[in-house]
């Protein structure tokens, strides 16, 4: 007897989420979209835990000159901004870059297709800086440019202690280049498109992607966050944060994603062949026609997991436009004899 049929298939970890005809729409309409809840209570304080141990120097990071145990906790504590691309180096990165419920989001808004680009933990610490105004496709180029970030609130995000600020309207601007000259990023394709200078310093003279926010006057709109809040934004939008002016931390686990089907020449600063760098990166969802890379530490997704995670639409025929008879067009199966 065939047993292939018989197979214990995996199950779904956690309860899928579907995303509604509206939060598209706002997602398109406002350049961000905010889903209360969307990663459990248990799981927040889980990473919270590690980022403490991080931060204390509890913890060693591979790749990465481990804390001064000898200082005091508090000069410790102020040791650490960020840390980047913690995805390769440590499992729990790879687990809340690939988890299901924010791939879930990001299938349906950029999707079905999706590559897991990069992972940063933030620690905004009292006292520490924000990041002025910028545009995240400038950091990560996209071809086409799909990317999206998924902003993860590990503690309560309020105006006092730096929570981020959107520029809606300014998801339609193009990726303003650099006219530093520091890389090539941006549109070069526009005959009248200026340059930036500048991008993200906290000083709004001296960055000048605040003269296009400008642009959109009353229309920058702060979002607090609880913990377990997902923010979704595309690679256009300007947003920035302001210093952490509390006396409590604003922890955050950012990634960012853009549909499989994007040739992505970024590494982080890693080096990599050819013209693109998607063999490095991870296939969270569906399929793609380019390369992608396994997730190091056997987190459940498309690459490892096609049969849970892969493609979602199957149609084994071929359809066309085809006259239906009456002047209208309809789509035919390839193979109908009516339309051959």
């Amino acid at each position: 007897m065939d047993t292939t049929l018989f197979q214990p298939t995996r199950v779904l970890p956690v309860q899928p989420y579907s995303v509604s005809v509206e939060e598209y729409v706002r997602f398109r309409r406002e350049g961000y979209l905010v889903v209360k809840g969307l990663v459990s209570r248990a799981e927040v304080d889980a990473l919270n835990a590690h980022s403490d141990q991080v931060v204390n120097g509890e913890l060693h990071v591979p790749g990465l000159p481990p804390v001064d145990r000898s200082l005091p906790l508090v000069e410790r504590r102020k040791v650490w901004e960020r840390l980047h691309m913690g995805h390769r180096a440590l499992e729990i990165h790879e687990r809340f870059l690939l988890h299901p419920r924010i791939v879930d989001v990001l299938e349906a808004l950029i999707g079905p297709d999706v590559l897991a680009l990069q992972t940063m933990l933030f620690f905004k610490q009292p006292g520490q800086a924000g990041q002025g105004y910028h545009q995240d496709s400038y950091y990560i180029p996209t071809q086409p440019d799909t990317l999206c970030g998924a902003w993860l609130a590990l503690d309560p995000a309020t105006e006092d202690n730096g929570c981020l600020w959107f520029t809606v309207g300014s998801q339609h601007e193009p990726i303003y280049p650099d006219g530093n000259g520091y890389t090539n990023t941006g549109d070069h394709l526009l005959g009248d498109i200026g340059t930036m200078c500048n991008p993200s310093h906290p000083d709004t003279e001296k960055n000048t992607l605040s003269q296009i926010a400008a642009k959109y006057p009353g229309t920058e709109v702060k979002v607090e966050a609880e913990p377990g809040d997902m923010v979704f934004f595309g690679g256009h939008i300007l947003h920035r944060s302001h210093a952490n002016r509390a006396d409590y931390s604003r922890r955050a686990f950012v990634s960012h994603y853009c549909n499989a089907r994007s040739r992505v020449p970024w590494n982080h600063g890693y080096p990599y062949e050819g013209d693109d760098a998607n063999a490095h990166h991870i296939l969270a969802r569906g399929t793609t026609h380019l390369a992608y890379a396994q997730p190091k530490f056997g987190t459940l997704c498309a690459a490892n997991a096609p049969e849970v995670y892969g493609q979602r639409f199957f149609d084994a025929q071929t359809h066309s436009m085809m006259g239906d008879g009456n002047g209208f067009m309809i789509t035919a199966p390839h193979g109908d004899p009516d339309h051959e």
